[in-house]
């Protein structure tokens, strides 16, 4: 009886020693890109109008170098534009050839096909892989787009890696998964960033 009891108090001492413990990060830092303009990317389908002028009107797909091509203007950098500064750069470049009344009000630029946006999961999941979609995703969503983890999987040592925009250096995010699924750190559950990749050790 009491070598029983002796054996279930380690076994009680190993579970505990056992739970995750919550990565210290500061989540709250990361940027969200559903609080931003699309930032477009290789691949994705622009629709380009020039109000009362069809001729300079056009669809455009952004090809592996990053640029599109334009009537007039020729080919422009699209890839790391948002459709604003896309705009701003199409009139900048239309002023030379046409009279644009309206200050440059009447051209838009639309996102027809968002195809640039794709993460990437890797590691001790069922389907690893690249993965695209028309919406932003979450880390849940993306663990749940690769069938889940297989049973090797450290599921509370996950790493988002994400690149930063502007100098290009890569982060490491330390990610828990129990934290994030029972809802005691829903700030873990970040949304996605196009060219993120989630490893799972």
């Amino acid at each position: 009886m009491r070598a029983r009891s002796l054996v279930l108090a380690c076994l009680l001492v190993g579970l505990s020693a056992c739970r995750p413990v919550a990565p210290k990060y500061d989540y709250g830092r990361e940027p969200d890109p559903r609080k931003a303009e699309y930032v477009l990317g290789i691949g994705d389908q622009l629709g380009i109008n020039v109000w009362e002028n069809a001729a300079l009107s056009t669809d455009a797909l952004i090809r592996p170098d990053g640029t599109i091509t334009m009537p007039l203007v020729g080919d422009l950098k699209a890839a790391g534009e948002t459709p604003s500064t896309l705009k701003a750069a199409i009139k900048e470049r239309l002023v030379d050839f046409v009279k644009l009344p309206g200050g440059g009000n009447e051209i838009t630029v639309a996102v027809k096909s968002a195809n640039s946006y794709r993460i990437t999961v890797s590691g001790e999941v069922a389907h690893p892989g690249v993965f695209g979609s028309d919406h932003y995703i979450s880390v849940a969503e993306a663990v749940a787009l690769a069938g889940g983890f297989t049973r090797f999987a450290k599921r509370n040592s996950m790493t988002l890696q994400r690149r930063d925009a502007k100098t290009g250096a890569v982060r490491m995010i330390p990610l828990a998964y129990d934290f994030l699924v029972d809802g005691s750190h829903p700030e873990m559950n970040l949304t996605l960033i196009g060219g993120d990749s989630l490893f799972v050790p």
